[in-house]
């Protein structure tokens, strides 16, 4: 946590904005419903910087580029400003490190929020038919998949969301000093 409140308005605003462009790059990537109201206002929220750069960037295959691209631009402006606001001397390494592990870091942690919010859902409302209970299981479900494949079925018990969390955390914890950023 820091003590300058700019730093923390600028790290919290940026992050936001990043978060819901992870998202749309998310939602693209496990094909989630597009239709889906929620989609749609992420789509209307990251147009304005995403078209520029889809014009100059190339999908590769079903991963959107520009997605990639403007996250990672976020990141890097809002590393540059913080540091820049903290004055710190970075070279162009480190600006590149902590751009690229802090968006990485930020789409775990995307991932780790979505699986509680799934996890909370499925005893809560298991059948949601809400458009967020939606788009929380179809961007969890590819996730679930995976792991279910090596970890043995106990009869009706899921406890693969627990090999997530785990890999999410032990990555989160590794990335942990680019984070904060």
């Amino acid at each position: 946590m820091t003590s300058d409140p700019i730093v923390f308005l600028l790290k919290t605003l940026a992050n936001i904005y990043l978060f819901v462009v992870l998202l749309r790059l998310v939602l693209q990537l496990t094909r989630a419903d597009f239709y889906n109201p929620i989609s749609q206002g992420i789509v209307k929220a990251t147009n304005p910087l995403i078209l520029p750069i889809r014009k100059l960037v190339p999908s590769i295959g079903r991963v959107d580029s520009a997605s990639v691209v403007l996250a990672l631009l976020v990141q890097l402006v809002t590393v540059a400003v913080v540091f820049l606001l903290k004055g710190y001397d970075a070279s162009p390494a480190q600006y590149l490190i902590y751009t690229v592990m802090g968006t990485i870091y930020h789409l775990l942690d995307l991932y780790f929020w979505a699986m509680l919010i799934s996890v909370i859902l499925s005893w809560v409302a298991p059948n949601a038919n809400h458009p967020g209970a939606l788009l929380v299981f179809q961007i969890t479900e590819p996730l679930y998949r995976v792991v279910r494949g090596f970890v043995p079925n106990l009869g009706g018990l899921d406890i693969s969301p627990i090999f997530i969390f785990l890999g999410i955390s032990f990555a989160k914890q590794m990335l942990s000093g680019f984070g904060g950023i």
